[in-house]
């Protein structure tokens, strides 16, 4: 017997030594490469950023997973309760697991195993926390062991309040929505502190099986398992009997969530989504929870889309002919249904566009019907641009009939006519639409922050997501005169100074054909004043112009501006031939506007993490005054101007006053129709490929393009007068209604002189005059001011000759850059020019 008891011993201690290695065995096993539960200390969920306007609306949100983040001691008890009740009722007493509970599972598991059927989980909260966040869903007994390790570790390493949060915030609950605060949301539209106890035991009862127990999806089986919730929570004394009686009374209702007004600017908010990548990275974009305040004017950006969207289709209704239906349906008496399940496209959405059935086509024009059985029609009056467009480009002739637009089963996309067009009686009636083949952009900037107010990168985002006021790189044209001209007038030219527009050949160097630019009308005028060769855009005075100032000097006040990183030292870029964007070509006009000072195009204002620190602003200027301080009609504090001068602020303003003559007497006519001080230039590339507007007042530029994606003529005449400038008008109409007309601001120094427009003279007795500005020292009356000409073989004016100073550079004793220089010096009448500027044998005009 005892020897017995002693091999009993014996074994019991071998079983429990083997048993013991087991253990140890699988703990080192499965224990070894856990992953690192300590972050957990300092996890932070993934949650949204959102984008701001710059008026507090929401452009756009970023995430991978809608989630807000709560801290719990913001978590209200009822809904901690109704969690632990349904989830784990022990959890701030166990040690982060419940054997009883595994054990209970494992032996229900084999029968449901045996039974081929999913077996159920015995999880704590902290074994739900570790599996969610540092395992994944696998259903093994590997993923179960290491879970349950980890649960362990997690409990002795972190608070329980700590591991509570995480759950409650980190748990999917259904419907795409991550975390308590979240899902309370999108359930219920409510706010964690404005949920009934009904309410919170539906949230609770959703861990389980979120798409089953659905309140949206599932009401019944939704109501079962919340009236489970609320049993569980009397069990464990959460609730009384009589509040959970009351809460199972209560109706299972959902509401959806109120939308969030959001402000439509796709093309700006995808501009500020690639900034924020380029700067913190994708998974802090989507992941992180930042708060992004954007300089984006809602205002301005409707007033933007509608005048480009209506300028384009303008000029498709003219060039672009009729590209036919979008679809055709079989004609019968239940045509609504076929046609309810025509696709709409996104851009008719976005436009407000709706698509309509032609359902009869008639001598006054085509009646359409809609998928809610509404009908209408299409007056022949809106089809008559509809001409046929044909693949090899040709148009075919005017429409003389609705027949020869469209026929009954057309599936077409209309508008409706304003309200003044509506007959008083009868259908209401639409025009024919159809998306642009051309395209074009729209950016508006202050230009004495540089903050962009509103940007436009086409038709419709829908479409295309090409941003062509950001990433579109097109030929100025025309558009770069105003920086040629600013040169000259920095280099001792005036607006009233004499250049000979006639032809003109510039010989390019060994091997290069010599570089002869025309005018659009190929008439020349003989000497002409400066301010109408900007006025009226002359090609051949400019390249004289360029020739007398120099490329350097020219090309240094281009780069200066930002509109390119390096122009080559080519005539041909002074008349437009450099590519650029129309973000960086309006901000070199926002720079002309502010008297000549550096401005960078900023689209983001600031940006705070996700804890509200802020850790990007695009104006760093210091303000000790600005902080906490309690307004009480004390004066704003004076932040200080940092700006760097790029430019000579009295030059800059003869250039605006130039441009005011492009807007009053020049190719931008069609901008007067303001009626209030604006300056600007048109510009037209070769063959009519692109077309420009730029312009400003003293507060707002802005910059409009026009042109095909794949560079092809706009059609003859289609100038940047005809086509930009009539949508930079329509824009400045809406951009500046209600605000009062202001001048734009004389620098110091600055002498206005009555001249006649044509010639730079001092007007005669009832003849037309205008003001020109003129620097100290260079007025009309006392002075007349030629462009001279220069020798063969002797430097050409602003180009350095041997021993001398660089364009660009001061020569000992003379003027710095952006100061006058005596280039094209003052000369009174009848009397040969001071010996410093370079002559010719004739003495003639160059």
């Amino acid at each position: 017997m005892i020897k017995f008891f002693r091999f009993l011993f014996v074994l019991t201690v071998i079983a429990a030594i083997a048993g013991s290695a087991f253990v140890a065995l699988t703990l080192y096993y499965f224990g070894r490469d856990l992953p690192a539960y300590k972050q957990l200390a300092n996890y932070q969920p993934p949650i949204m950023t959102r984008v701001y306007a710059g008026d507090g609306r929401l452009l756009a949100e970023y995430a991978t997973q809608r989630r807000l983040f709560v801290p719990i001691r913001a978590i209200p008890k009822r809904v901690i309760d109704a969690f632990l009740a349904a989830e784990d009722k022990d959890f701030y007493s166990e040690p982060g697991i419940d054997p009883l509970r595994i054990l209970r599972a494992a032996f229900t598991d084999i029968g449901r195993l045996l039974r081929h059927e999913r077996p159920e989980g015995a999880s704590t909260i902290t074994q739900q926390v570790a599996k969610n966040m540092l395992l994944n869903n696998q259903v093994t007994i590997a993923r179960k062991i290491r879970e349950i390790l980890l649960a362990l570790r997690i409990n002795r390493a972190l608070s329980k309040n700590r591991i509570l949060e995480l759950y409650l915030n980190q748990i999917y609950l259904g419907s795409g929505a991550y975390g308590v605060a979240e899902a309370a949301l999108t359930y219920f539209d409510e706010s964690l502190d404005g949920l009934t106890l009904s309410q919170a035991a539906i949230l609770a009862g959703l861990p389980k099986a979120p798409s089953l127990f659905s309140p949206k999806l599932h009401p019944r089986a939704a109501r079962a398992r919340r009236d489970w919730v609320l049993a569980r929570m009397v069990a464990d004394g959460f609730v009384s009997p009589q509040e959970a009686a009351k809460a199972k009374a209560q109706p299972i209702k959902t509401r959806p969530r109120e939308a969030a007004e959001v402000v439509s600017a796709p093309y700006f908010a995808e501009e500020v989504r690639r900034e924020l990548v380029a700067r913190y990275g994708e998974k802090t974009v989507y992941e992180g929870g930042l708060s992004v305040r954007t300089s984006l004017d809602p205002r301005l950006e409707r007033a933007a889309d509608s005048a480009l969207r209506n300028g384009l289709i303008a000029y498709d209704r003219v060039h672009g002919g009729w590209r036919g239906a979008i679809a055709h349906i079989r004609p019968g008496d239940d045509w609504a249904h076929p046609l309810a399940r025509v696709p709409v496209p996104a851009v008719a959405k976005n436009a407000g566009w709706r698509i309509a059935l032609v359902l009869q086509t008639g001598p006054q024009g085509a009646a359409i019907g809609f998928a809610d059985d509404e009908k209408g029609e299409i007056p022949f009056s809106e089809m008559r641009w509809a001409r046929r467009w044909h693949p090899d480009g040709t148009l075919g002739p005017a429409p003389q009939s609705a027949a020869d637009v469209v026929k009954p089963g057309d599936v077409v996309m209309v508008a409706p006519l304003a309200s003044s067009a509506r007959a008083k009686a009868g259908p209401s009636l639409f025009t024919l639409c159809q998306v642009p083949a051309v395209s074009g952009a729209i950016v508006a900037m202050d230009p004495h922050t540089g903050r962009v107010l509103a940007l436009s990168g086409g038709f419709s985002f829908a479409i295309s997501q090409f941003d062509r006021a950001t990433q579109a790189m097109r030929q100025t044209g025309s558009a770069i005169k105003p920086f040629v001209y600013l040169t000259a007038l920095d280099h001792g030219f005036t607006p009233s100074t004499l250049v000979l527009d006639a032809p003109l050949s510039i010989d390019q160097g060994p091997d290069l054909p010599p570089w002869t630019p025309t005018d659009y009308e190929s008439t020349y005028r003989g000497p002409t004043p400066l301010s109408i060769g900007l006025e009226d855009s002359l090609n051949t005075l400019t390249a004289r112009v360029a020739r007398i100032v120099g490329l350097d000097a020219i090309a240094h006040t281009i780069e200066r501006f930002g509109i390119l990183r390096h122009m080559p030292r080519e005539y041909s870029f002074v008349l437009g031939a450099g590519d650029t964007t129309p973000l960086r070509l309006t901000a070199a006009y926002a720079m002309l506007d502010n008297g000549g000072k550096r401005v960078t195009p900023t689209l983001i204002d600031r940006i705070q993490d996700r804890n509200g620190a802020t850790i990007f602003r695009a104006d760093e200027r210091a303000c000790d005054g600005c902080n906490g301080v309690r307004w009480k009609g004390q004066a704003p504090p004076a932040i200080p101007d940092e700006r760097e001068r790029i430019a000579n602020p009295l030059s800059v303003f003869q250039v605006i006053s130039m441009m005011r003559g492009v807007v009053e007497r020049g190719t931008g006519t069609a901008v007067r129709a303001l009626g209030r001080p604006v300056a600007g230039k048109t510009g037209t590339t070769n063959h009519f490929r692109d077309a420009w507007f730029l312009g400003f007042t003293p507060d707002l530029v802005a910059g409009v393009y026009v042109g095909y994606d794949d560079p092809r003529s706009l059609g003859h005449g289609e100038a940047g007068g005809v086509l930009a400038a009539p949508i930079f008008r329509n824009f400045m109409m809406k951009a500046l209604k209600g605000t009062p007309a202001r001048a734009f601001p004389t620098p110091p120094g600055i002498e206005l002189y009555r001249v006649d427009p044509m010639t730079g003279l001092p007007p005669a007795p009832g003849e037309p005059a205008t003001y020109e500005p003129f620097k100290p020292g260079t007025d009309p009356n006392t002075n007349r001011h030629f462009a001279l000409d220069w020798t063969p073989g002797e430097a050409a004016p602003g180009e350095a000759a041997p021993g001398e100073a660089a364009p660009g550079e001061a020569a000992p004793g003379e003027a710095a850059p952006g100061e006058a220089s005596p280039v094209a010096a003052p000369v009174a009448e009848g009397v040969a020019a001071p010996p410093q500027a370079p002559q010719s044998g004739t003495g003639g005009l160059y």
